[in-house]
């Protein structure tokens, strides 16, 4: 992603963002939904957890079951089910109404920050569009269940 400058400074603690609520999700077991009425471009969360480095990445063996990580461009990435917040909770749709960036300052590590897409009513779920990149994957290991119309049916990237 290109290197953005953030209007939000990174959080030293993964706090939980008082703009979701975690709770039962309709399309994939737990879902973050916003907790008041959101504008297009507003801050809902800084994604955070654990990282590892892309040397970590690359030594772990991952469980493919169910992970709450994000990759970042250095190789390296964040595992919000270690010290993460609430924005672990997002669950994918191929027509999110949810952002990811990837924030890269001049000097430390680079973050997400996610913001809305467009505006959400209060109560209503949020999506992100996963779009993961996994090497030689089956589409059909990925399904997606979010039942927007358009769906590619796999959480993997669009083809180009």
């Amino acid at each position: 992603m290109a290197d953005l400058q953030s209007t939000h400074p990174m959080p030293k603690t993964p706090t939980l963002p008082t703009r979701i609520e975690v709770r039962s999700s309709e399309i994939h077991g737990t879902g973050a939904f916003a907790a008041k009425a959101l504008r297009r471009g507003s801050f809902i969360g800084c994604y955070t957890g654990r990282r590892y480095t892309a040397d970590e990445v690359a030594a772990r063996e991952w469980d493919h079951a169910l992970t709450f990580v994000f990759g970042l461009s250095d190789g390296s990435v964040i595992d919000g089910a270690e010290g993460g917040n609430a924005t672990r909770h997002i669950n994918h749709s191929c027509a999110p109404n949810c952002v990811a960036y990837e924030i890269e300052p001049e000097e430390g590590d680079p973050w997400i920050e996610i913001e809305a897409l467009r505006p959400i009513a209060a109560g209503s779920e949020l999506f992100l569009d996963y779009g993961l990149d996994v090497w030689d994957g089956d589409p059909d290991a990925f399904p997606c269940r979010c039942g927007s119309e358009g769906c590619r049916g796999t959480l993997l990237a669009a083809a180009d």
